[in-house]
């Protein structure tokens, strides 16, 4: 195969992993902002400090933070926050009964690792970035 086949294929690759990602923020994102309330008390109950605002820092963080990951918009920044999230949601809500049987936490720890991955690639030749005359690897 050649370079350039390898490197379409490379960012190809990447589209399709910022297309899945972008999706499952952007709709967690929303949700949690249509139930804000709910997300309050539940980081409430999980112990989380400063409940109230936290659920609407993570519910913004997801929305927006999945948005810029979808179109490759200085997507780097919001994959680091978005594995942060993953991170403090396998601690506080999988650990105490982690079970990789567990469809939720095997979801969970994939999110973290993508995030982390496309994080380190960039977002490719097809993104926003890319189009504003940058590589779409570097932000």
């Amino acid at each position: 195969m050649s370079n350039s086949s390898l490197s379409k294929n490379h960012d190809l690759a990447l589209l399709l992993l910022r297309i899945g990602v972008g999706i499952v923020f952007v709709v967690a994102g929303w949700g949690k902002l249509n139930g804000i309330e709910g997300v309050q008390g539940f980081f409430g109950n999980l112990g989380i400090p400063m409940a109230g605002i936290m659920a609407w820092v993570v519910a913004l963080t997801e929305f927006v933070g999945g948005l810029m990951v979808l179109v490759g918009f200085k997507a780097r920044i919001p994959n680091l926050l978005l594995a942060f999230i993953m991170v403090v949601a396998i601690f506080t809500t999988k650990l105490a009964d982690f079970d990789i049987s567990s469809a939720g936490v095997r979801v969970d720890i994939l999110m973290l690792l993508i995030t982390i991955s496309l994080a380190i690639m960039g977002s490719g030749s097809y993104s926003i970035d890319a189009k504003m005359g940058g590589s779409g690897d570097s932000d």
